[in-house]
This record gives C-alpha cells, structure tokens and sequence, in this order.
C-alpha cells in the first residue's frame, strides 16, 4: 500500500505532531469524506506500507525528526514552491526561505526523492506569464542540483475559484503554449527532469514528459526497490499515478491558498483546526459511537513485498 499524507492537506506544516505519533503507535484511522461515519484503520508497520508520499509547502516542522519515518520507509516527497506570494499564498513561507527549506530536505533524504512542484500556473495582472519565466529561473538554478524533477500544472477553472479568485485571467492555449515553451526552455538549460500532472494536454514538443508524479517507476528508482507492473489508477481523472490511501483531512489546511481545491475557504479550516487533538487516532476530532471502524486493504504492490530492503535498495 501507498501511504499518503499531503492530497487532502498541509499535514507536514500544520500536524507533525500528530502524524510522528501516529508512525510511532503504528496505526491510524482515517474518516471517509463522503460517509462520515465510516473509519478506515491502517496499520503503519514498514511490512505494511510499500512507501510514504508526501506533499508540502513547508518542511521545517518535520525536518528534526524526518529521520524517523525516512530511517524506517521507502518515502517520496512533493515540495511545491511558486511564484506566488502571501496575496494568493498566505500562509506560506517566502520563496527563498522555502528554497533554502528544500536544500535542507535534500541533505537528510537526497535529491531521487524530492519532486519540485510548481503549480498550479495560474494568471493575474501581477502573476503574468513574464514574472512566472523569470521567478521559474531563479528558482530552477538555485534547486536543480537538490531534486529528482520539477512537475507542474496548469490551474484547474473550477466553480470555486471564481469565487475564490475573480482576478484571474483565464489561460488561452497561446499562453499555454508560451508558459510550456519557456519552462521547457528553462529546464533543458539547468538539467532539469520536467513533467505535466494531470490533464494538461501534450508539450513533448518543448522537452517536457508526460504526467504521472507519482508512479511505482519512481517511487522503485527513488528507493532502490522493484515494484509489480500495475495499472496506474491515479486519484483522480486524469491522474496516471498509483493508487494511494490519504490519511488527512479536508478543510483543515491553514495556508489558505486562493486556488485551493481541498479547502471551501478560509474559516471553515480554521474552525475545523481548533478540533485537532495530536493524541487522536484521527487527524480531525476523535471517533465516535457511532463510528464503523475497519481495516483498510493494504495490499503490498512490491514485487517482493516480503524481503525488507535498506535506505539505498541494497539487501
């Protein structure tokens, strides 16, 4: 099975606490969004999860203690660093602080595990296509020697954004085919490995590979391990990556991105926070009465899923 820890929210940023203690019981329970009553329970040995994902737009909190999971788990982590600032991103750290965050990542897990994302591209009047290739720049010559591939999106033009965001501009194909072109541009020169995720249409053309940000191609070279030749049913349409068991929540996240599909805004998270308790099995509230807990299918997708392997693949 495939942990993963960061679709629904910022765990690593806003609940540390919470998920080390989880590794460290050896079990979680997650509720299921649509049937609230409904818990899965999760066994967190190593024997048990193939490998941890995770997603974040700020490492710090977890960086002491990483070891503790990165010591004991094959894991892959997703680092989203972008142009923007606190006006669209506001509860994220600056762009060189978070820069100088990834570089420290990179010492304690090496560069074959860290994703860059860079996304979602979105456009305003201060976010032009010219400030995202020059940010893009900057940011692809300090970070290419610390990652394994930059991965990015275009932003998805869902109901709630125009809410959210009505000084968005839309994206035309001519600024998607500028914005691909540049970055392609940009990454061939620095080395670096781009890709799309998601439904983002075909840019090979400009250097740049098709989505799938997190594959068992990736996660077995990141790891050293060899995974089964599985279909790849992703988390969504679109997605080509495997299957994974996200153990967040949603409407939790306090960076308060406009653009954020995870959360219906601002206060619904903040309110949902203040009933986080770091001792609970669950990461929002505890279970309840009424609860029907049982356990998750934790099937292993490794090829030799009885044989543990070390930190670099060997035996």
């Amino acid at each position: 099975m495939i942990l993963n820890t960061g679709a629904r929210t910022d765990t690593v940023q806003y609940f540390t606490p919470w998920l080390l203690k989880r590794f460290g019981e050896g079990y979680v329970f997650t509720r299921n969004p649509l049937f609230p009553h409904k818990v899965t329970r999760y066994e967190l040995s190593p024997d048990k999860i193939d490998a941890v994902l995770f997603c974040s737009k700020n490492y710090t909190p977890i960086l002491p203690r990483l070891h503790e999971i990165a010591d004991r788990y094959r894991t892959y982590f997703h680092y989203t660093i972008t142009a923007y600032g606190r006006d669209v991103e506001p509860g994220v750290p600056s762009l060189d602080e978070s820069m100088q965050t990834l570089t420290a990542l990179e010492k304690i897990v090496g560069k074959g595990r860290i994703a860059w994302r860079y996304d979602p591209v979105l456009l305003t009047k201060d976010y032009t296509i010219e400030r995202h290739l020059d940010t893009f720049a900057r940011m692809a010559e300090k970070l290419a020697p610390h990652i394994d591939r930059c991965i990015f999106s275009f932003v998805e033009p869902y109901k709630k954004l125009e809410a959210n965001m009505p000084e968005l501009i839309p994206l035309t194909a001519e600024d998607r085919e500028k914005i691909a072109r540049g970055l392609g541009g940009i990454a061939a020169k620095n080395r670096i490995f781009l890709q799309t995720c998601g439904t983002n249409g075909d840019f090979s053309r400009w250097g740049i590979h098709a989505s799938g940000c997190a594959t068992l191609e990736i996660l077995g070279r990141a790891n050293g391990c060899e995974f089964r030749d599985l279909k790849h049913r992703g988390l969504r349409e679109g997605c080509h990556c495997i299957e994974s068991r996200d153990i967040g929540a949603y409407d939790t996240c306090l960076n308060g991105c406009k653009y954020c599909y995870a959360n219906k805004n601002p206060e619904t998270a903040r309110r949902n926070f203040r009933r986080h308790d770091p001792d609970s099995p669950l990461l929002l509230g505890h279970p309840e009465p009424g609860d029907e807990v049982t356990p998750g299918d934790q099937r292993s997708f490794l090829r030799s899923p009885g044989r543990q392997l070390s930190l670099f693949g060997g035996d």
